[in-house]
């Protein structure tokens, strides 16, 4: 593909964007801001994103994609509550990083959802990216899981997440939602780079 046709492809497919697409993508920018912020509202902008893309994503046929959009939702209920809540101490969830034990779990928590998720989209439906949409959720997975945790390597994982999505969601004709990945992947390093901040800051107090 020449750059000429590429850029036609994009053109042609923002043109093409559905309102309810828009809608998905403008919260999901939103929400990642947020999460960067350490704001609440990550999460109830992010229920709006990600219900959203359940149905768009099984349009498209990435059956991975709307599981781990699925998953986003329930665990954003679930991180809503424990960024809220209070410890003994009156203390909300702080950020901290990985020990080696969390990289190990994170790792092996990893490589389990790929290998789990290629098998059944390439045995069990009809999917022509098997290989690279598991590759997509089983990172978005992990950095979920991390995110909960409020663990500065969840943007590590979401970088990963959004190197992949770029040119899966592209091919498959959603440019914008692969802009927006693009942005989530900018968004990603300066996320992580504020987080670590943060987090060094958090060690004077």
């Amino acid at each position: 593909m020449t750059f000429h046709d590429f850029w036609l492809q994009l053109v042609n497919g923002l043109l093409a964007t559905t309102w309810l697409e828009f809608v998905a993508v403008f919260f999901g920018i939103a929400s990642v801001i947020l999460s960067r912020k350490e704001h609440i509202w990550v999460y109830p902008t992010g229920l709006v994103n990600t219900t959203i893309y359940i149905y768009l994503s099984s349009v498209a046929g990435l059956y991975a994609e709307a599981g781990v959009n699925f998953y986003y939702t329930v665990m954003s209920l679930i991180g809503w509550v424990m960024w809220v809540k209070k410890d003994s101490g009156h203390i909300a969830l702080r950020i901290t990083a990985c020990s080696a034990r969390d990289w190990f779990v994170s790792i092996t928590f990893f490589a389990g959802c790929w290998g789990i998720l290629y098998f059944v989209l390439r045995y069990w439906t009809n999917s022509t990216v098997p290989l690279a949409d598991a590759f997509a959720s089983a990172t978005a997975y992990t950095g979920m899981l991390l995110m909960t945790r409020k663990k500065l390597e969840n943007w590590l994982w979401w970088a990963l997440t959004n190197i992949a999505a770029i040119p899966l969601y592209f091919v498959k004709g959603f440019p914008f939602t692969s802009f927006q990945y693009l942005i989530f992947l900018v968004l990603s390093v300066l996320g992580y780079i504020e987080w670590r901040k943060r987090l060094k800051k958090q060690a004077f107090t």
